[in-house]
């Protein structure tokens, strides 16, 4: 008895279900985060509102070549003339101010947030990192300045080394880095015990590669979010001290704008309006996005989404 044999099976065409890039590259942490924050609609309006306001004080003083302390007109003239946004108290145009103000806050927030991280960051790292009396010794000091006013600080170092806008950024930065410093402290005891940590450890990696290669990156989320926020912490700073007089006079800032016509508020509402209004869209955009970016990098919400 003959047996029938089965018919050989003829070798099937490969599809793209056969390509193992078919179902897409896996998402990097990164893009996902940047995924999750163009999915936030507070997050993208206040990210668009940043750009417009770094593009209006970096390309607005080619397209509107007025000098902000040139006399443009009659003092208090009202907006809707010329100039379109009015004058100050010794004639000078407004929207001059804000476009070339912009520069100086902006530019006081950005340094001054970054001198912040890096201090924060750097003493926050040791004492969490190596523990004990490094520890110890860390958060004393960190204690130390931040028991202090930090306004009245600030003031203190502005007047002793001068008006000037670098001396302004450094001593918001100086005074600004204890809540930085500790909140990446929490990060590092909180990452430093965990196994691929002691396993890097246990392969001979030293403190410096631990910290700044291993322990760092898992702590980022939480410093990246603090460092936005800290922008906006800066320019708020700048323009208080501007408004108590200790501006840099020579440096046209909306804090300076704000300080010089404190007096005027009631007869020329525009000359603290408007500078006023410019340095509430800067914070609250800046605000806007560090709490989408803490969304975005927050694992919570990703597994929500």
């Amino acid at each position: 008895m003959s047996a029938t044999a089965a018919p050989a099976m003829q070798p099937r065409a490969a599809g793209p279900e056969d390509d193992p890039r078919a179902a897409g590259p896996a998402h990097s942490p990164a893009r996902e985060a940047m995924r999750l924050f163009a999915r936030n609609p507070a997050g993208m309006f206040g990210l668009a509102i940043f750009l417009g306001i770094v593009v209006a004080t970096l390309a607005g003083p080619y397209f509107y070549p007025v000098d902000p302390f040139d006399i443009a007109g009659a003092p208090f003239t009202p907006p809707g003339g010329d100039p379109i946004l009015g004058t100050d108290y010794l004639g000078r145009d407004i929207l001059a101010g804000l476009l070339h103000g912009g520069r100086a806050s902006l530019t006081v927030g950005l340094v001054a947030a970054t001198i912040t991280i890096f201090i924060g960051v750097s003493i926050g790292a040791c004492a969490g990192y190596f523990g004990d009396r490094v520890d110890a010794l860390l958060m004393k000091v960190t204690e130390f300045f931040q028991v202090l006013p930090t306004l009245l600080f600030a003031m203190v170092l502005v007047t002793l080394f001068g008006q000037h806008l670098s001396i302004t950024t450094v001593a918001i930065g100086i005074v600004s880095w204890p809540p930085a410093a500790r909140l990446t402290r929490a990060e590092f005891l909180r990452v430093r015990g965990l196994d691929y940590v002691k396993a890097a450890r246990a392969a001979g990696a030293g403190p410096l590669y631990l910290m700044g290669r291993v322990i760092l990156p898992n702590a980022a989320p939480p410093i990246i979010v603090s460092a936005t926020l800290a922008i906006g912490t800066a320019i708020l700073f700048e323009g208080g001290l501007s408004f108590l007089g200790l501006g840099d006079p020579n440096i046209m800032s909306w804090g300076l704008m704000l300080g010089q016509n404190r007096e005027y508020a009631l007869d020329a509402w525009w000359t603290v309006l408007l500078p006023g209004g410019a340095i509430f869209l800067a914070v609250l955009a800046v605000s806007l996005i560090g709490d989408a970016i803490n969304d975005a990098l927050n694992p919570r919400f990703r597994k929500r989404s």
